[in-house]
């Protein structure tokens, strides 16, 4: 089946594009090809493609940024479906009308520029609002859930609207994570002036500061409750601790960089650092980097 011919010839308005690099698509810079990837433009198209793709049983995920993914060695033979061409915004009073393709930089910007405050959490961090409300993302006091009011995604094929309730935020999670496709979210700031805004943002920046450089995918594990996970693997000895071409980084244990890495050299590395860590602390850690395909 050459499903980049059934896509092409089934959506000739919508840009697709065969032979999709995983690698050349995500931080981590590792993964093998998918058959095709599609780049619908708005949230119609998308309904109209991932109804087609269950309809006919072809295997597809989901790419915002791929700052947060680990993307299996293999090729897949099925499509991805990537955002970056849904990246309307728009504001009515203090709220924020966002598509998921908008990058978090673009949502500041554009926030800062109305005069709407209560986002500048996400400055630094490499992420779009589809794959920030998808994971719930944030830092240690704010995150993402915490400033939606609903959310329009795809689920089985068809459009529909999640309440803040429906969402069922938690940390580094949501029901997005059950290959429900976001669309578009509703966000609730608050009137600040731009200045305030920008100084807070240059908070969160300076926070972010001292984190790893180099190929990443951020934080792999998610905290415990009441602990931190990179401190939990550092006090296992594991800083530094690498296979092949990963390595546990020296400077933030819950890092692990890419030094020419397979996505099974990332795999391997991270089951060593779960394994270890359970067997000295009895601690399960969960991922919060999310599997691809």
């Amino acid at each position: 089946m050459d499903i980049f011919a059934l896509l092409r010839d089934a959506f000739p308005t919508v840009r697709i594009v065969p032979d999709f690099s995983f690698a050349r698509h995500t931080t981590l810079g590792c993964g093998g090809h998918a058959a095709a990837c599609a780049y619908p433009p708005d949230a119609q198209a998308l309904e109209a493609i991932v109804a087609y793709l269950e309809r006919r049983g072809i295997p597809h995920c989901f790419l915002g940024v791929g700052a947060n993914v680990l993307a299996s060695d293999g090729d897949f033979d099925g499509v991805v479906v990537k955002f970056s061409a849904m990246d309307r915004i728009s504001r009515d009073g203090e709220t924020v009308i966002a598509e998921a393709g908008v990058t978090g930089r673009k949502l500041m910007d554009f926030a800062r520029g109305c005069g709407i405050g209560g986002m500048e959490f996400l400055a630094g961090i490499p992420t779009s609002v589809g794959g920030a409300t998808v994971m719930n993302a944030g830092v240690r006091d704010a995150h993402l859930g915490d400033l939606v009011e609903r959310v329009i995604g795809v689920a089985h094929g068809k459009l529909r609207i999640f309440s803040r309730a429906a969402c069922n935020f938690s940390e580094k999670s949501s029901v997005f994570q059950q290959k429900i496709a976001v669309a578009c979210v509703v966000l609730r700031g608050a009137a600040m002036p731009p200045e305030e805004i920008a100084q807070n943002e240059a908070a969160f920046r300076a926070r972010r500061a001292g984190l790893p450089k180099g190929r990443s995918a951020g934080c792999i594990f998610v905290n415990p409750p009441g602990l931190s996970a990179g401190q939990l693997i550092d006090a296992c000895g594991l800083k530094g601790r690498r296979i092949g071409g990963a390595f546990v980084s020296p400077q933030h244990a819950n890092f692990i960089l890419s030094d020419g890495a397979s996505a099974e050299d990332v795999a391997s590395l991270i089951a060593l650092v779960r394994r270890n860590v359970f067997d000295k602390t009895g601690i399960l850690l969960r991922e919060e980097i999310r599997r691809l395909p």
